[in-house]
């Protein structure tokens, strides 16, 4: 039996899916601490703000990160804080002893950092379950961001998806479904396999440059540096790039702009639909925490 009511837990950084997640983790009767989050008009009940991210993190059994990660800067996630919010190792130490950090995933330092503390770092940017269930909500953020920066449908539109990850293929079914001449670059044979019975072209990364003249969408969900310059020097000027990589992505985004390519970093989309993206996190995080405590009992 978990006993809730002993538990503070610290949240840093996010955006409106913490809402839900603080909602629901009050609601549990623990000592839910927040900041850096947008803070909803008559607060969240059980839920303290705090203006200090350090006093959020006093004592706190578990600290919640958001999904989308750390920056290159090595500040979380936090569109709404009024300062960076950086998990050094003097905001950490203010953690109650053996402590636990539940987030999307952890860069170098901040990896050194909780080791060095007796923290312990649960990671969960690759639970394929969880990215399945915020997947339709990061879709449909993606398609808005498609239909304000576009002057055609994407019915017709000749689109690539990069990577077949849980969402570079749930994005290419979308694609196919809504009309798009959809092209799939992946290094997986049976990912390009799948892409094709789901009605796109497969292709290899050694083809991607020779498909980029023709392409009018442009989207990668690969974390790692695939879109350089050699593929958006042969896009059209026309064409829109949404990279859907957690950092550091996968798109050179500098390269774009000196380019004069419009591109999008799609951080954060399962924002679209806080509540129900939210609720599928909290359950995530509430199966952790609930495992973590049996088996230290």
């Amino acid at each position: 039996m978990i006993d809730w009511k002993s538990l503070r837990i610290g949240m840093l950084g996010g955006d409106r899916r913490e809402q839900e997640i603080a909602r629901r983790a009050a609601a549990t009767g623990a000592d839910v601490r927040a900041h850096g989050f947008p803070w909803p008009d008559g607060g969240i009940p059980g839920v303290k703000y705090l203006s200090d991210p350090a006093a959020v993190l006093d004592d706190a059994k578990f600290a919640l990160f958001p999904i989308p990660g750390i920056s290159a800067t090595g500040a979380l996630f936090a569109p709404a804080a009024p300062m960076p919010i950086i998990p050094d190792r003097a905001l950490l130490s203010r953690m109650a002893p053996r402590a636990h950090i539940i987030l999307g995933w952890a860069d170098k330092n901040l990896k050194m950092h909780a080791d060095a503390l007796s923290i312990t770092l649960h990671e969960y940017e690759w639970d394929r379950s969880l990215m399945l269930q915020r997947t339709p909500a990061i879709i449909e953020g993606l398609l808005r961001i498609v239909i304000e920066n576009t002057d055609i449908t994407i019915h017709g539109a000749n689109a690539c998806v990069v990577g077949q990850g849980t969402i570079g293929a749930v994005l290419t079914r979308y694609l196919v479904a809504l009309g798009a001449r959809t092209a799939v670059v992946a290094r997986n044979p049976e990912q390009r396999a799948a892409a094709f019975v789901a009605g796109a072209a497969p292709h290899s990364f050694e083809e991607l440059h020779a498909l980029a003249s023709r392409l009018d969408l442009l989207f990668s969900t690969v974390p790692a540096r695939v879109v350089g310059e050699n593929v958006l020097s042969r896009l059209k000027g026309s064409a829109l790039i949404v990279d859907l990589a957690a950092p550091p992505g996968g798109v050179d985004l500098d390269c774009a702009k000196r380019l004069g390519l419009k591109a999008i970093w799609g951080r954060g989309l399962g924002s679209r639909a806080p509540v129900t993206v939210g609720a599928s996190q909290w359950g995530g995080i509430r199966e952790r925490i609930e495992k973590i405590l049996l088996e230290e009992s």
